[in-house]
């Protein structure tokens, strides 16, 4: 018992690094492949391991969040979205994060970098005000109408010449937010730099946070389009806002 314990043990370790497959996992561990596909199987059913999307590799998975149960609500929010930001970064081939509402401002908690050559800042522990980026606009496109004229009512940063601060035309998009599940930004928050978004809801289905894809102009949302992106950001936000409910 002790002994399939450290092995499993082994595994999770190997895991947190990156995904892998039962080959590079056991050659990581030094066991048989054989052993290794056994414990996976087992770690498997507990939630302690995922497969991949495409079901040859394994991730670490949402249900080791119940063993941070006792820590900081942040720290077991990045575990649980950890590998559903490495399946969006593949999917998109930019980098993708995710960030929570903190009073007017979005603070960004974790990213996975994109598979790019040439990759982008990474923003985690950055807050910028909610009208700034996609993260933001999708929190505050499911607040009650007075909080958003509240925030709205008062004095609007721009980051950039093409951050919109006008009420009105926020509004809007807040509207086109609920309406297609996504919220999409060009040069906004930073010149150069494009990104799309999707909300994330709590087992009360309200709105947690955002995850989010972000890359450089000149190749992000490319030949996809920034509905077909948006549609991959709202995907990877349904299926772990459906975790979350679940757990």
């Amino acid at each position: 018992m002790v002994q399939s314990v450290e092995r499993a043990f082994a595994i999770l370790r190997a895991l947190s690094v990156a995904p892998a497959g039962v080959s590079e996992i056991a050659e990581l561990v030094g066991l048989p492949k054989s052993t290794v596909a056994r414990l996976l199987a087992t770690l498997e059913g507990v939630d302690a391991v995922d497969r991949v999307e495409e079901g040859s590799r394994y991730q670490i998975g949402d249900g080791l969040v119940e063993l941070t149960g006792s820590t900081d609500a942040s720290a077991s929010m990045v575990v649980a979205v950890r590998p559903h930001l490495l399946q969006l970064a593949a999917r998109s081939g930019e980098a993708a994060g995710f960030g929570v509402p903190q009073g007017y401002t979005m603070h960004y908690l974790v990213q996975v970098e994109s598979p790019q050559p040439v990759q982008v800042r990474d923003y985690s522990g950055l807050a910028v005000p909610m009208h700034i980026g996609p993260s933001g606009l999708c929190v505050m496109a499911h607040w009650p109408l007075e909080d958003v004229q509240r925030y709205l009512s008062r004095p609007l940063e721009a980051y950039t010449s093409a951050t919109v601060v006008d009420s009105t035309a926020i509004l809007d998009r807040l509207a086109e937010i609920r309406r297609v599940g996504y919220a999409a930004v060009d040069e906004e928050f930073a010149e150069g730099l494009s990104s799309v978004a999707a909300p994330v809801f709590d087992s009360n289905g309200h709105v947690a946070g955002a995850i989010h894809v972000h890359g450089p102009t000149y190749r992000f949302p490319g030949k996809k389009g920034p509905a077909d992106i948006g549609r991959i950001v709202a995907d990877a936000a349904g299926r772990f806002s459906s975790r979350r409910a679940a757990s």
